[in-house]
């Protein structure tokens, strides 16, 4: 198979896994950051309640919680690390009662890292 293919049909897959359905963490959700100054990832823990539907509700409000409200919410608890590595044993060994789904953890892994490139690169950083 050609590269080109091959990175299609990566494309491909990665699109379709990216809109399943996944139950989110009771433990609560990161937002994932850099800070170009101090050259740091910066892990936001943010708790949450889930409803019956599945859907993540504002502890405080028991209001949901909307991706693109303009209210600023308080996280938990801040994280900073200078790589990927650092703050994933931080949150899964050191403060393993921040994430109870393994998806979650995965996923995580896998942002923290693109997030660490990123930073090392000087390139924007998004999260997925």
């Amino acid at each position: 198979m050609d590269s080109r293919k091959s990175l299609d049909e990566k494309i491909n897959i990665d699109n379709n896994l990216s809109n399943r359905y996944i139950e989110l963490d009771p433990s609560g959700y990161f937002i994932i950051k850099l800070d170009s100054e101090e050259n740091k990832i910066i892990l936001e823990h943010f708790l949450n309640n889930i409803d019956e539907e599945g859907c993540a509700l504002d502890p405080e409000t028991n209001e949901p919680i909307k991706c693109d409200s303009k209210s600023k919410r308080v996280s938990n608890e801040v994280f900073k690390g200078i790589s990927a590595k650092q703050l994933g044993i931080l949150i899964t060994e050191e403060r393993n009662d921040l994430i109870t789904r393994f998806d979650h953890a995965l996923y995580l892994g896998r942002e923290l890292q693109k997030a660490e490139e990123c930073l090392y690169k000087k390139l924007p950083y998004v999260q997925d």
